[in-house]
């Protein structure tokens, strides 16, 4: 028997790899959360005909959490909705981690990782229906946060974040010098 293959090494970390994380809690952090109420929920799950089977929207798994139908940051920036239940919908945690903030019906269809269609899940076109009925159920809270709060508050929000990836990616490069010394004194023990 050959043990190697069942072996698989963590892959190197990478601080820059978090900036999409940081970016979502920036945008995460200005957004209202507003919590639905018994019969709203009852009324969403009714229009996906999910009242008798709680699952994932877009595949049929179990559905372990609910995912943005609209998502909430395209290009970095928020694009105005919420979370509310107007905006969410039963899914699983492959599907929501698949679409991320790709819009719904075009991620279903794609080739994506996990998407319906790579999972070649057989009822795509009613679950797509389903979706579809949910988005004419009741339209969701869109707001311009910018007016809301002022150019100067807004530009000084998104600017510490710009600071904050700016350190990361200094960080990366003091990262990489130390791994790079780290490594040539390991191969010279």
């Amino acid at each position: 028997m050959k043990y190697l293959p069942l072996f698989k090494m963590p892959k190197p970390m990478k601080i820059t790899g978090r900036s999409s994380s940081i970016t979502n809690a920036f945008v995460n952090s200005i957004i209202p959360v507003v919590e639905p109420t018994e019969e709203q929920v009852k009324k969403a799950l009714s229009v996906l005909d999910m009242l008798e089977n709680h699952q994932c929207s877009y595949c049929g798994a179990t559905a372990t959490e609910w995912d943005h139908l609209r998502p909430l940051v395209l290009d970095k920036k928020p694009t105005g909705y919420i979370s509310e239940i107007h905006n969410l919908v039963p899914a699983c945690g492959k599907c929501n981690q698949s679409k991320g903030n790709k819009k719904w019906h075009q991620w279903m269809l794609s080739d994506a990782p996990l998407s319906p269609k790579t999972k070649a899940i057989p009822d795509i076109e009613v679950r797509i229906n389903r979706l579809k009925d949910y988005e004419n159920w009741s339209m969701p809270t869109h707001m311009d946060f910018e007016s809301i709060v002022g150019k100067e508050t807004w530009d000084r929000h998104w600017d510490n974040c710009e600071q904050i990836q700016d350190i990361m990616r200094k960080a990366q490069k003091t990262a990489e010098q130390i791994n790079t010394k780290v490594v040539h004194a390991y191969e010279n023990l």
